[in-house]
């Protein structure tokens, strides 16, 4: 596979929007894709390599980077990366005790681990979009997008992990039956028996939009900002190619838009975790 450089600013943008892409070729064959054409005939059987390995190393470090900091605490007064680690544990715990009225064991771990993950991969967006795209191209890698959480399927596939728990705990807390029952029985209800029995396919349409909504929403908000702030460094990123004065105008641009950036990056992560905490709450309650 060889690299391919940009040439105009609408391939640069092109190039940078583009996924490492694996999967089965028109003819049979399994490859790596080398254009549009490719990845339309791929369809479904295809995987974004590089949103799959940077989605999973970060994952991995972040385990790693806990559990260090687990097997070496103190009782006595805590390192730096120690006491980073107890303000997060302490910080996600406040954020369970507000947003979840029950008792669950999985909560805050989950919560935790989507924050900081969620974390890590918007984090990917702060690095200069040149660098590890212009890195792996020598090596031979035509296309490489660093920043997970600006594919849909890691943030669809987030999104859906928690709607399965959502399902399964709404089943859990309250049986097939009250679970169905809240889909056919609300929000519009009567003492009437027939008057319920019509009512039951409205109610059903939407109880059952507002359900599907919540994946949709969760993921395509993260989508959608994480998308954006790339696109504003892409952007930025084509000035630096108009001369000296652009430039410079370019690289105060970018200081300011990645000051800006960290707390959109942070708030993304912490609007997926707290929405997540909330969905889980709903499904644990007799009624929402």
């Amino acid at each position: 596979m060889s690299a391919t450089a940009p040439h105009s600013s609408e391939e640069y943008i092109k190039h940078h929007l583009t996924n490492l892409t694996y999967g089965q070729h028109a003819d049979g064959h399994w490859g790596f894709a080398h254009g549009a054409g490719d990845l339309a005939e791929m369809g479904f059987w295809s995987i974004n390599v590089d949103s799959m390995l940077f989605s999973i190393g970060l994952g991995v470090l972040f385990l790693w980077a806990f559990r260090k900091a687990a097997k070496t605490a103190t009782a006595g007064v805590p390192g730096g990366w120690q006491n980073f680690v107890e303000w997060v544990v302490e910080f996600i715990d406040d954020s369970v005790r507000g947003s979840f009225s029950g008792k669950n064991p999985l909560i805050a771990p989950l919560a935790m681990t989507i924050f900081i993950w969620v974390f890590l991969m918007n984090f990917m967006d702060l690095i200069a979009v040149d660098w590890l795209p212009s890195l792996a191209g020598l090596m031979g890698v035509s296309h490489l997008k660093i920043v997970p959480s600006t594919d849909p399927n890691i943030t669809f596939g987030l999104s859906l992990s928690v709607f399965a728990l959502v399902l399964y705990y709404s089943v859990k807390m309250k049986g097939v039956g009250g679970f169905v029952g809240e889909l056919t029985l609300m929000p519009f209800q009567s003492d009437n028996k027939v008057v319920q029995v019509l009512f039951m396919p409205i109610n059903f349409l939407l109880e059952g939009v507002t359900l599907i909504a919540k994946p949709v929403s969760l993921s395509l908000r993260l989508f959608g900002n994480m998308y954006a702030g790339e696109m504003i460094f892409i952007l930025i990123a084509l000035m630096y190619g108009g001369g000296i004065a652009l430039g410079a105008f370019g690289g105060l641009l970018q200081l300011g838009w990645a000051i800006f950036h960290i707390l959109i990056i942070t708030l993304q992560a912490f609007i997926f975790m707290t929405l997540t905490i909330v969905y889980l709450d709903m499904a644990s309650q007799a009624h929402h």
